[in-house]
């Protein structure tokens, strides 16, 4: 049904959103991952899925592709003057691990 819904809805943020999380919550990681990447390309200033779509890049240990989005997240958030998802995703970015030299 979210599915159907993001298809009729593409402006809609919040329904891209909300098919990204439950792709999540279902296990389907895959699918979650390209509803996430879809969310940021379609809407960029759409400040609330760059934390979620980091969180999830970090826990499939793609770490340099997290950085990448909670990097692109702090900047959406500070030209929205949302000072408060600023500093979640700088606390965010600032816990990755950081990637062994080669």
């Amino acid at each position: 049904m979210l599915r159907q819904m993001a298809e009729r809805s593409p402006g809609d943020p919040f329904v891209q959103y909300g098919l990204a999380m439950e792709l999540r919550k279902r296990g389907d990681t895959d699918g979650a991952v390209a509803a996430f990447g879809d969310l940021a390309a379609r809407h960029p200033g759409y400040v609330p899925g760059y934390l979620m779509f980091g969180n999830l890049l970090r826990e499939l240990g793609r770490v340099a592709e997290a950085a990448e989005i909670y990097d692109r997240g702090i900047e959406a958030a500070g030209v929205a003057g949302d000072s408060h998802a600023r500093g979640e995703l700088q606390s965010a970015r600032a816990e990755l691990p950081q990637a062994e030299p080669s």
